[in-house]
């Protein structure tokens, strides 16, 4: 997905922990940690209004667009860069 979450950036500047903006937020520390992991399909904006409320930030802090060709695969090369490789090899 080529919007990537800068959650665990924010809240390391902010010294704040995953559990404590949950509680502050009001929602449960596993459904902002799915946001944090970039796992997470959608947001409804009260929940980004008090994102950015409590971690004194805009929306642009927290998230930022990626063009899909310039990503890395999450564990060097990808699985169908293995296979491409295997059936030319």
């Amino acid at each position: 997905m080529p919007i990537v979450v800068n959650l665990d950036v924010m809240l390391a500047r902010r010294k704040m922990r995953l559990n404590e903006l949950a509680d502050r937020i009001g929602i449960t520390p596993q459904n902002l940690s799915v946001l944090k992991t970039g796992r997470a399909r959608a947001i409804r904006f009260g929940t980004l209004e008090k994102l950015c409320e409590i971690l004194e930030c805009q929306p642009g802090d927290l998230f930022a667009y990626e063009q899909p060709s310039t990503r890395q695969p999450a564990h060097g090369v990808s699985n169908l860069s293995k296979a491409r490789a295997r059936r030319a090899g």
